[in-house]
């Protein structure tokens, strides 16, 4: 397993930032009213995707540049402008520096997050009578439909936000989408996204009735086996603390790079 260090942590979130950066470019061609687009500054991607998306953020702030005061005025004259709030994804690599100062500008952590990573390896076959294929374009209503039933279950206000993302997963790209069958029928569907020989797991949904058939297990091994034959040499995936999706990655090998902190400020509208 890699070192983790700076240079881990840069490939890790230039991965993630770059996979949102495409999720808001899928937007502004899919609906150029949103006003979807995004810049990088001091090394660091600012992303808008629109003003409640958990997408408008940035990546990678302090781990290319420093954060200087001009480059953090600049990235929320960004944020402000479009009358979002401003947030920043930020690895603990990007060092104190960068923490000290957020925190002087008057912003304060609000979420945490694991980021977990492994080397990428041809995973052994295995037949349980599950298919996993990738989805082609005439599969994008199918492979939305399966996710949105995944994720909405128990949780039917989600769903309208959900045929949006599964639009748009289907449309980003650099993105290869995933479907899961058991006896010819759809059952868990998943993502990867692929920059610069990292593997980004992302999208894994299994339909209620469907679960605990080892559709899952059959999605990441062959997300995985595609991603060996793309070349990539690292995989990721990022979890909330503690979450079960984290339990989840770590049966799969995944280990615990670092833990990250979204950090924000009442910015909004100023």
């Amino acid at each position: 397993m890699p070192f983790i260090d700076l240079a881990l942590s840069r490939r890790l979130e230039r991965a993630e930032g770059q996979a949102c950066r495409a999720f808001a470019e899928a937007r502004s061609r899919l609906d150029p009213a949103s006003g979807a687009t995004s810049m990088e500054c001091a090394g660091a991607y600012a992303i808008f995707d629109g003003i409640d998306s958990p997408v408008t953020q940035t990546f990678g702030l302090g781990l290319f540049e420093e954060a200087t005061p001009a480059a953090l005025g600049q990235i929320e004259r960004f944020f402000v402008d479009r009358g979002a709030k401003v947030q920043h994804e930020v690895s603990p690599l990007a060092g104190v520096v960068t923490a000290d100062r957020l925190c002087g500008r008057g912003y304060r952590p609000i979420e945490m997050s694991s980021v977990l990573f492994r080397g990428v390896e041809a995973p052994e076959r295995s037949d349980r009578g599950v298919v996993v294929r990738v989805a082609g374009a005439e599969d994008a209503a199918l492979w939305a439909d399966v996710n949105i039933r995944g994720w909405a279950h128990g949780h039917p206000e989600l769903t309208e936000f959900l045929e949006e993302v599964g639009a748009l997963m289907t449309a980003r790209a650099q993105t290869v989408c995933f479907i899961a069958e058991s006896g010819g029928q759809a059952g868990a569907a998943g993502a990867l996204f692929v920059h610069d020989g990292v593997a980004l797991f992302a999208g894994a949904a299994t339909v209620p009735e469907w679960r605990h058939r080892g559709l899952q297990s059959a999605l990441m091994r062959e997300r995985m086996l595609y991603a060996y034959e793309h070349g990539c040499d690292l995989a990721m995936m990022v979890a909330e603390v503690g979450s079960q999706s984290q339990r989840n990655a770590e049966r799969a090998g995944f280990a615990i790079a670092y833990t990250r902190t979204k950090w924000g400020a009442a910015l909004r509208g100023r």
